[in-house]
């Protein structure tokens, strides 16, 4: 590695990939490589323990060589706010106005679905004009800006809608139409509606890793880590667009060793 002018404890998730494809322009065996991959991570998880990392560079890349994290087609910022204001509601509607709440989180948050579910009422600080996300199992917690038309459709939604839906000793933010607070359905309903608006679309997803693309291109790496939610920066690194189709090119050609 000591080629790529870096060390193991310092060497990153894309000098990687670049490394990764040094070896395979060797002839090397697929078995080999898989095999060496494998054992690397494990070094790496070695070095994390002992403190000599504070991440793994190579977590999201496994032993059949599939790398987790490719972006794929992004939206741009008009298109994701387009599938805001394009989503319409009515007065009597109060269902469509809880969904146009969450995708306003969605598309101006970056929110993870999963954190929707963990969020509640005491989490929404309507006289700050922010929100804490709390803490789930892979995202750190973290208090974000609401834009000024969120606070106010957040200030109905509390005020009036929320008690229409949710159960009366019910702590969640959301919850289905019949108080379900697993709101996997009311997600699904909902994206399917949102690939009318644009057929770009294709889930909520590609619209985290878009906001957090969009994010990245005017904020450092430190504060787009903290506004995802990324326990390590390397996670970030990942949403960098500099040489992006050089680096897609090298994650197309590492994805087929199965």
């Amino acid at each position: 590695m000591n080629n790529f002018g870096t060390t193991k404890e310092s060497i990153d998730y894309k000098t990687f990939l670049k490394y990764i494809e040094e070896l395979k322009k060797t002839g090397i065996k697929i078995n080999t490589l898989q095999s060496y991959i494998g054992n690397l991570k494990i070094y790496f998880n070695y070095l994390q323990q002992e403190n000599y990392r504070v991440d793994n560079p190579i977590e999201n890349i496994n032993i059949k060589g599939k790398v987790k994290t490719v972006l794929g087609q992004l939206l741009t910022a008009d298109e994701l706010e387009d599938l805001y204001y394009s989503y319409q509601t009515k007065d009597n509607d109060l269902a469509r106005k809880r969904n146009k709440i969450i995708i306003g989180l969605l598309v101006y948050q970056g929110l993870h679905t999963k954190e929707l579910q963990y969020l509640k009422e005491e989490h929404i600080e309507l006289y700050k004009g922010k929100i804490h996300i709390p803490q789930t199992a892979k995202t750190n917690g973290r208090t974000l800006e609401l834009k000024p038309w969120q606070l106010m459709e957040l200030m109905e939604y509390i005020k009036e809608i929320r008690s229409q839906i949710v159960p009366k000793h019910e702590e969640s933010l959301f919850t289905s139409s019949y108080g379900n607070t697993n709101i996997s359905n009311v997600l699904k309903k909902l994206s399917d509606e949102l690939k009318l608006i644009n057929y770009n679309y294709q889930n909520a997803i590609q619209i985290r890793n878009s906001v957090i693309v969009n994010y990245l291109k005017t904020n450092n790496l430190r504060k787009t880590q903290y506004f995802a939610g990324h326990r390590y920066i390397s996670s970030t690194e990942r949403y960098q667009q500099d040489n992006l189709e050089e680096l897609h090119e090298m994650v197309n050609s590492f994805h087929p060793i199965k």
